[in-house]
């Protein structure tokens, strides 16, 4: 079969070549998928650079996440049988033609769902699903402020803050990016390139603040939505995009009662996997009722899977960037 492979650790554009693999068999307990597509996440470049916290054995390919249908299904198998469309998560190995995959990472797919939609909802919602239902509880009428509200977390918490009654304030890099936001729900939108967020948010909040915060970004976004978070108010720590994470004043959290929360979802797939299951239930209901539209920006055939990488770097893209075998 096809794969992108990596041979030795370095930039994608350099170390991640098209090539052939072995066609993989089920063994006990897992299931063979043939990829239609595959969602692209910015710990695909770490992990083919070696700056990852997971590092794969020489060669591998890297990908985190398919969309496919089942191949084969090994001894022990139930909840999957040959020919069903499914979503499947993995540690890598996603940029191929086929993957085996544990069983219990794998999701039957609904029929009104495409290949897609299914490569582009397993990670990101997921992630804003776990941060806004289980690590805080939004609440409906509370104001939500999302943080790179137009990359594929972002967007997925400004869609489900949504879809749970919340009024959701967005902050961007772009003017193209404020209207992603907005065609997603974004009640306010922010360029934060063209005007001071914390005075916006400030205005738009009558003084109060932001209810629960979703920062992906990290260092100075986090260091100004300490200065935006409401009295009780929630930050939800969700990754570090920016490079650097900050330094908590907790004279701030002391004075304002808050609560800074970490989200660490790749966690629940090994503590908590019943909890992965019904999430992605409740994730496929609220797509199935209109209340969730997983974005691709745009697609890449498996060949140009670098480029795909470099896309996401740029910092073009939006929503999800989905390869296609």
């Amino acid at each position: 079969m096809k794969a992108m492979i990596v041979t030795e650790l370095g930039e994608p554009a350099e170390r991640l070549k098209l090539g052939e693999a072995p066609d993989p068999k089920a063994g006990p307990g897992q299931v063979v998928v043939d990829i239609r597509a595959i969602g692209c996440n910015f710990p695909d470049m770490l992990i083919v650079q070696g700056k990852y916290q997971v590092k794969p054995p020489l060669p591998f390919s890297p990908g985190l996440e398919v969309a496919g249908v089942v191949r084969e299904v090994g001894e022990g198998v139930r909840q999957v049988t040959p020919g069903q469309r499914v979503v499947a998560l993995m540690n890598w190995g996603a940029y191929a033609e086929r993957a085996v995959v544990e069983a219990t990472d794998v999701f039957p797919m609904p029929d009104f769902m495409s290949f897609e939609q299914g490569a582009a909802i397993g990670i990101v919602y997921q992630t804003s699903y776990c941060a806004l239902t289980h690590r805080t509880k939004l609440r409906a009428g509370e104001t939500l402020l999302v943080h790179a509200a137009a990359g594929g977390v972002g967007l997925a918490a400004v869609q489900i803050g949504k879809a749970l009654g919340a009024r959701v304030i967005a902050t961007v890099g772009s003017p193209a990016k404020l209207e992603v936001a907005r065609a997603s729900g974004a009640d306010v939108c922010i360029d934060y390139r063209a005007e001071d967020w914390v005075e916006r948010v400030k205005k738009e909040t009558g003084g109060k603040g932001a209810d629960v915060i979703y920062d992906p970004v990290g260092g100075d976004t986090f260091d100004g939505s300490t200065r935006v978070v409401a009295f009780e108010g929630r930050i939800l720590v969700v990754g570090f995009a920016s490079g650097r994470w900050a330094d908590v004043a907790t004279n701030r959290i002391l004075l304002k009662n808050m609560d800074v929360v970490g989200v660490h979802w790749g966690l629940y797939r090994k503590q908590a996997p019943a909890l992965i299951d019904q999430w992605m239930s409740q994730l496929f209901a609220m797509v199935g009722s209109g209340k969730l539209n997983p974005v691709v920006s745009r697609t890449f055939p498996l060949a140009d899977a670098a480029q795909a990488l470099a896309f996401i770097a740029s910092r073009e893209s939006y929503g999800k960037v989905v390869l296609l075998p």
